[in-house]
């Protein structure tokens, strides 16, 4: 079933707490999100993780000891500051957003107490995980790798080994955007790099042998493009779909919303929190959950 609040929604047919059998379904354990900290146990999920680590540590590697180190200081400690900053920024949006909740909601909630706490009015609808047992709110979808349902899921990405969520999403644009721009910072001191050695014997401009130093820097600028290209795209997608109110999944099943949307300005800062400020682009600042102004949604 798809995943959605339908309160401003009138149907010619009401759906009670019977119609949701919720009979079927088990309390949630008590205390249990206090507790247990967030954490997919996932093969794929991890591996990918895993790589990517590995490739920013191998970029961190050839940009250090074979562009950086052989040139003068005040270069080398300009771009090494930055890059390394970077990779820094990085690396934190990274485990941030595999390491929270993407925005679970609560398993086996649809019990017979919780939808009387409701209060649902007649004509008003809600639906049920039947996989999880769970009445889903407004955008939320089920997740088969995470086994739970999320709220304003957008995907399941096995680079981060989680889902892409109502709470997460602001570090997963963050990782994306800082790796574009770790990306394109190597390819840039990797052009400035050939440019310096043209001319020259090689033996000055690396540490290492030449043979060797090529082929660093080979693997270097591919991966540096592909990730750049690909990451690029992703941020590019993400903001698009964060201003439009829709997430990626719910343009992949053509799921059609007719509930109120906000402006695209409204939509960014609910995801990187009110008011706009240099926090936006640190992992480390839970996004403020403001109010919005009533004239800035749209209809």
């Amino acid at each position: 079933m798809r995943g959605q609040w339908c309160a401003l929604r009138s149907r010619s047919f009401k759906r009670s707490a019977e119609y949701v059998h919720p009979e079927h379904c088990l309390p949630p354990p008590a205390g249990r999100h206090s507790t247990v900290p967030w954490f997919i146990v996932d093969c794929c999920g991890l591996t990918c993780a895993t790589i990517t680590w590995m490739l920013m540590l191998y970029a961190e590697f050839v940009v250090l000891f074979v562009l950086l180190l052989p040139s003068s200081l005040w270069y080398g400690l300009t771009n090494g500051i930055l890059f390394n900053s970077l990779v820094f920024l990085a690396i934190s949006s990274h485990l941030r957003t595999m390491l929270t909740d993407p925005g679970a909601v609560p398993k086996g909630n649809a019990t017979h107490e919780y939808i009387n706490s409701l209060k649902l009015s007649p004509g008003q609808v809600v639906y049920k995980c039947a996989k999880c047992c769970s009445i889903k709110p407004e955008q939320a979808h089920h997740c088969s790798i995470c086994k739970r349902c999320i709220r304003k899921m957008d995907h399941h990405c096995p680079w981060v080994n989680n889902c892409v969520g109502e709470s997460n999403q602001k570090y997963f644009v963050l990782f994306t955007m800082y790796i574009a721009l770790i990306s394109l910072h190597a390819l840039t001191m990797v052009a400035v790099h050939i440019l310096n050695c043209l001319g020259d014997t090689y033996d000055k401009c690396s540490s290492f042998s030449p043979g060797i130093s090529i082929l660093l820097i080979i693997f270097l600028s591919i991966e540096g493009m592909l990730f750049f290209i690909f990451t690029s795209i992703m941020c590019g997608t993400q903001i698009f779909s964060i201003c439009n109110g829709e997430m990626d999944v719910e343009q992949l099943k053509n799921d059609k919303k007719n509930f109120l949307k906000k402006s695209k300005w409204i939509s960014l800062k609910d995801v990187f929190g009110h008011p706009f400020s240099l926090d936006w682009f640190n992992p480390y600042v839970v996004p403020n959950q403001g109010k919005a102004e009533l004239y800035l949604y749209v209809v």
